[in-house]
């Protein structure tokens, strides 16, 4: 089989097309035949080198990738043969690896159907980045009464939230750069600011005189700054991974990453699967690139020219 590897940790050109041996599945595993791979800015950072206290460096050679889409080839020991033929997609695990491939394996119990109606890049986007933004969601209790903005409007989360947010009647402001402002007002976000404009804070506050949860994934100083402007009883959640406190408790700030989300995401996953196929909650898959070109996908998330969900697609004509 095709599939991405990297020796040593760098910039994106580390990442390599090889030829691999076909995975065998062991005992309780499918393998899937992949035809689509969610890929995130965490797996930009770790390619880097970056380590985390919940994301340890893997050892190399390894081949990235945590999230797929496809179908069912071949069943392991123990597996129900009934499921070879059948669409799945799936979260291969925490820690997990080998989803940059045209075949990976995956633990039986961690499959699901692709629900009808929904594609493979959909699908995938929706295990990942949807089952993300349904913590997120559940953790903000949004209402109809809270003016809710959110940063990074533009990417795959963005898209979700804003989403989320108007479903439960709430007022939605995106931040997102220049040409992104439409695509977020696309997904249903009542105001769009361009953060990079040196008069961004005015704009917003002309805009929206009121401001009652934040919604953040990136950490730095817009949030900070954003975090200034909820009114009192007002809350941010947060999702970058910043820990930085801001001497402001009649605004709270709430932590969504580790394991106050680790413990349901089972069930995030579900939610986010069946908000797919409703239509209440669409992931936008705005990125999608070649699997032998997985390299353009990770520049395409560093230098954030990309929009909404970054997905790799697998041709095995040889694409």
């Amino acid at each position: 089989m095709r599939a991405i590897r990297h020796h040593a940790f760098g910039p994106a050109d580390v990442l390599r097309l090889e030829q691999l041996p076909d995975p065998e599945p062991g005992a309780g595993q499918l393998r899937v035949a992949v035809e689509a791979a969610g890929v995130h800015l965490l797996d930009t950072s770790i390619r880097a080198g970056m380590s985390f206290p919940s994301t340890p460096l893997p050892e190399l050679p390894m081949v990235p990738g945590r999230e797929v889409a496809g179908v069912v080839d071949r069943v392991g020991a123990g597996v129900d043969d009934a499921w070879v033929g059948r669409r799945v997609v799936a979260h291969l695990g925490p820690g997990a690896r080998g989803g940059y491939a045209e075949l990976t394996l995956v633990d039986a119990g961690r499959v699901y159907d692709v629900p009808d109606g929904l594609d493979a890049p959909t699908a995938v986007a929706a295990i990942g980045t949807g089952r993300t933004a349904a913590g997120i969601l559940d953790h903000a209790a949004i209402t109809a009464d809270d003016v809710v903005v959110v940063t990074s409007a533009a990417g795959g989360l963005g898209a979700l939230l804003i989403q989320g947010a108007r479903n439960a009647g709430a007022r939605t402001v995106g931040l997102a750069g220049g040409a992104k402002l439409d695509l977020v007002r696309g997904f249903g976000a009542d105001t769009a600011v361009d953060y990079r404009d040196p008069e961004w804070l005015d704009v917003l506050r002309a805009a929206e005189p009121r401001l009652t949860l934040l919604l953040d994934g990136v950490g730095g100083k817009v949030p900070r700054a954003l975090h200034g402007l909820l009114e009192p009883g007002g809350r941010m959640v947060r999702f970058s991974g910043d820990t930085e406190g801001y001497d402001a408790p009649d605004r709270r700030i709430v932590d969504v990453l580790g394991p106050v989300m680790l413990s349901r995401l089972a069930e995030f996953e579900q939610q986010a699967l069946a908000a797919a196929a409703d239509g209440s909650r669409v992931p936008h898959v705005g990125t999608t690139v070649p699997l032998a070109d997985a390299a353009a996908a990770h520049r395409a998330l560093e230098d954030r020219t990309s929009v909404g969900k970054v997905v790799l697609l697998v041709d095995r004509t040889g694409g």
